[in-house]
């Protein structure tokens, strides 16, 4: 992390709120209203801006998120950099619900979604270079975050973005398995992709709230329920950690 980059932080479910009353202000584009109003928030004596992915009453279903919109948004107040935070379901044993992890690959099962300004229009065609999705400096900073303030949280792992907002079935998980992917979640893409069009950095960090389909002993929204207040908590205290440094 350097001291010029200025942060967005995009949240997702579980911390719609986070950043409680803060200064905010509408930001529209020239693709749409973002999300929410940006918050300007103070975060280890580091002025951030928070952005809720879902809407501040968590009422956009990921495939309606305009995703575009929010990144550009983000882009316009000068930010440089963004954290991702995304809810996820783990498919191997290990790590389990209620930890965090910084996800290393992506893959996009997801259809139908505006995921480009490259598109000829808004901006010019061009092939984003995505072998590396992430920020490899943003992901060693926010590891070794979770290093000093002692919060479980797994290096790497493969991201699979599914449409939503349905939850997956058993078989689908198989088939994820198979593919490599160590998580699920529906949000990533295009998000990730997009801030890298901008030229932004980028990070997911993924707060692990369950079992995939078919992993699990009882109701998966039962065992977000049970994981998802403690996994904020683990990501509350490494972001605190990460910008006080």
């Amino acid at each position: 992390m350097t001291g010029d980059d200025r942060f967005g932080l995009i949240v997702g479910s579980g911390m719609s709120d986070f950043g409680g009353e803060s200064e905010s202000r509408v930001e529209d584009t020239p693709l749409g209203a973002p999300s929410a109003a940006l918050r300007e928030v103070t975060l280890a004596g580091r002025q951030i801006v928070v952005l809720p992915r879902h809407g501040d009453k968590h009422d956009i279903a990921p495939h309606k998120v305009n995703y575009r919109a929010n990144v550009l948004a983000l882009h316009q107040r000068d930010v440089t950099a963004i954290i991702s935070v995304n809810t996820v379901g783990v498919i191997p044993r290990s790590p389990e619900p209620g930890e965090l992890a910084v996800p290393d690959q992506l893959i996009d099962y997801t259809f139908g979604r505006e995921h480009t300004f490259c598109d000829g229009g808004f901006m010019p065609l061009d092939h984003l270079e995505f072998t590396e999705p992430f920020c490899p400096s943003l992901r060693a900073d926010l590891l070794a975050a979770a290093r000093r303030a002692a919060i479980p949280c797994t290096d790497g792992g493969t991201y699979g973005v599914t449409q939503g907002p349905r939850l997956e079935t058993a078989a689908e998980v198989d088939r994820l398995e198979r593919d490599g992917v160590a998580y699920v979640g529906m949000t990533a893409m295009p998000e990730v992709a997009l801030a890298r069009e901008l030229g932004l950095r980028v990070v997911c960090l993924s707060l692990i709230v369950n079992p995939a389909a078919g992993r699990g002993q009882g109701s998966i929204h039962g065992d977000i329920e049970a994981s998802i207040s403690e996994s904020r908590r683990r990501a509350e205290q490494l972001l605190e950690a990460f910008f006080a440094r």
